[in-house]
This record gives C-alpha cells, sequence and structure tokens, in this order.
C-alpha cells in the first residue's frame, strides 16, 4: 500500500471538525474519500464532498446512524460492492453529553457508549473480513485524552475513549499477520465546534495544562492520523498516538 495512487479512504463523523480536516488530508491522494455523517441537515456534508472533489478526489457522503450494526453493514457491503475494497477506516464519530455521574441519566450514557464506541465495533466489524482476505489495511480509532486521564463531568465520554484503546489493542493482535495495521490518536484540547461550546472557565482550564500553551488544530490531527496509515508507520501497530502538546503522555 503506498502514501498515493488512490486508497479508498472511509472516514466516520467526516463532515465537520477533525473528520472533514482528515479527509481533506487524503483528498489529497486523488483516491476515493467516503465520509459518514449523521447530522440533521446535509449542508455541512455537502461542503465537504465539494472540497474534496476540488482537490481531485472522488467523493461520496453517507447519512448513516453509525450505531447501528444493521445500518452500517448496508453502507460498507455497498461501499465494498463498488470499490475493490477498503484500504483505510478512520473512527471519529463522536458526541458528548456531559454532566456528573450522580446526573447522568441511562440515556446519556448509552448515547455516548453506542455513538463513541460501538460505532467502532460496527464499522471495524464491517470491513475486517475484507482487509483479512486482501491481506492489508490501516485503522485508526480516535480516541482521546480524557480516555487515560479522565475528566470530571465526562464519565460516560472518558469510559468511550478508554473502550477505544484496549479495543484498538486488542484488534492490532488478532489481524497483524495479515497485514493490517490498527492504531488510535488521542488528542488533547482541540478547537472544533464541540469545544468552543465549553465554559470560558474550563477552556483556561484546559490550556493551563498544556505545555505548548495553545490548543491543537484540526489539520494537527489529521496529520497524525495520516502518518500512521503511510508507508513511514507499516511497522506500527496496536499503538496510542498522543497528540496534545504536551499535556499528558
Amino acid at each position: 500500500m503506498g502514501d498515493a495512487g488512490g486508497r479508498t479512504v472511509v472516514i466516520t463523523g467526516g463532515s465537520r471538525g477533525i473528520g472533514r480536516s482528515i479527509a481533506y488530508r487524503f483528498a489529497a491522494e486523488k483516491g476515493n474519500v467516503i465520509i459518514v455523517h449523521y447530522d440533521p441537515d446535509e449542508s455541512a456534508s455537502e461542503e465537504t464532498v465539494q472540497h474534496i472533489r476540488e482537490s481531485g478526489a472522488t467523493a461520496e457522503s453517507h447519512k448513516v446512524d453509525v450505531a447501528s450494526f444493521e445500518a452500517v453493514d448496508v453502507l460498507f457491503k455497498n461501499v465494498l460492492s463498488r470499490f475493490d475494497g477498503v484500504d483505510v477506516l478512520v473512527n471519529n464519530a463522536g458526541i458528548t453529553q456531559d454532566t456528573l455521574l450522580m446526573r447522568m441519566s441511562e440515556a446519556q450514557w448509552d448515547a455516548v457508549l453506542n455513538i463513541n464506541l460501538k460505532s467502532v465495533f460496527n464499522c471495524t466489524h464491517a470491513v475486517i473480513r475484507e482487509m483479512v482476505r486482501r491481506k492489508g489495511g490501516r485503522i485508526v480509532n480516535i480516541s482521546s485524552v480524557v480516555g487515560q486521564t479522565g475528566n470530571a463531568g465526562q464519565a460516560n465520554y472518558s469510559a468511550s475513549k478508554a473502550g477505544i484503546l484496549g479495543f484498538t489493542k486488542s484488534v492490532a493482535k488478532e489481524v497483524g499477520a495479515r497485514g493490517i495495521t490498527v492504531n488510535a490518536v488521542a488528542p488533547g484540547f482541540i478547537e472544533t465546534e464541540m469545544t468552543e461550546g465549553l465554559p470560558e472557565k474550563a477552556k483556561k482550564a484546559f490550556l493551563a495544562q498544556i505545555p505548548l500553551g495553545r490548543p491543537g488544530t484540526t489539520e494537527e490531527i489529521a496529520e497524525a492520523v495520516y502518518w500512521l496509515c503511510s508507508n513511514g508507520s507499516r511497522y506500527i501497530t496496536g499503538q496510542v498516538l498522543h497528540v496534545n502538546g504536551g499535556m499528558f503522555g
């Protein structure tokens, strides 16, 4: 698998934020970029697809509930019927529903675990047999620094992101002999729509923990993901790449 030459890439949560930047980075290969989203409307995904096509890659968008095993199965059967295979899967879909545990409802717990963690199982399960058959592939799962540090008010989110790490390491051991690498990227405090909604006090608290003194950008996460899918990282699997400005290592 080369760094260019028409790879087929599927990115969940790909219409905006980190997912969009990852899609733009892979668009430079001029291959096939497939973004999956669950936005209420199509405006963000249409904008992302247009930008990818302007870069010279082919692009398509699918609105799918990645927490649904059946819906994901249908999506990937569709993709695999039209392309030679999925070369790269980036599991990036995620939400937050923050509150202290004593106030957290079962619905808030389930929603975050289903979208953030179950989706990683669903999508990986849908592509792994084909990757094993072709003896190659790259899977990158987007975790978070709080998956290892924890964070007050984010028991559900932290648990989901910690679960991704265990999943990543286990699957890497299962499929490594087939030439498939499975890694995780754990962003720290990144400038996205999700973090824009944080109270100023919370933002300042995060910045105080970052030796580099600034938030990260979505493009910096995209570069880390892209590297893990390049030939330069072909001997790296089952690892967590921390991209957090030094706040945790």
